[in-house]
């Protein structure tokens, strides 16, 4: 199973990522994401033999009991890329308020799955939504241009749990299903 840890974006905000992600329809070589599967990354786990998920499961109940973070509010804004502006490989929206609490809870999920045998991660971590996935330099230029825009607001939402994904890659895009979630 192909998992991940996240703090979904809700439905109601899927129309504002299409939005903004729509200046950059046709961006030689980027690749957008579906609006509707939006979400902030907290830890991309990998492909796991299916026998690790209560393990898994335990280690996020840990983080999420450890990190001490109750529901919240976020804001969706701003545009970023990374690693940076000369070499853009991702394309995303960043977190405002809320931003803190993403944080915490990262450090938590990292500290526990890490202790479980989990690879660290090898960045430092920013709470944002992917946008788009540049694959060569020949959109850079638009890129660079709407980032470089007035920075947009998506919209704010309320988050109470985070959520073990399975991501099944397929020819149309991956498709999510979540395992288990785990309340704030």
């Amino acid at each position: 199973m192909r998992l991940f840890v996240s703090i979904d974006l809700p439905d109601a905000l899927a129309d504002a990522v299409a939005e903004v992600q729509a200046p950059l329809q046709d961006t030689p070589g980027l690749t957008l994401v579906d609006p509707e599967q939006a979400h902030v990354t907290l830890k991309f786990l990998g492909d796991v033999d299916e026998r690790r998920i209560p393990e898994i499961e335990d280690a996020l109940e840990t983080a999420v009991d450890d990190a001490d973070v109750g529901p919240f509010e976020a804001e969706v804004t701003g545009l970023g890329v990374f690693p940076s502006m000369d070499y853009i490989s991702v394309v995303w929206v960043g977190v405002g308020d809320g931003a803190a609490e993403m944080i915490r809870l990262y450090e938590a999920v990292e500290r526990e799955t890490t202790a479980i045998g989990f690879d660290p991660e090898d960045h430092e971590f920013t709470p944002h939504v992917t946008l788009g996935r540049l694959k060569d330099a020949r959109g850079k230029e638009t890129v660079q241009r709407v980032v470089r825009d007035d920075p947009p607001t998506l919209g704010r939402f309320r988050v109470d749990q985070i959520r073990l994904t399975e991501s099944t890659l397929s020819a149309e895009g991956p498709q999510y299903e979540t395992v288990r979630r785990f309340g704030l």
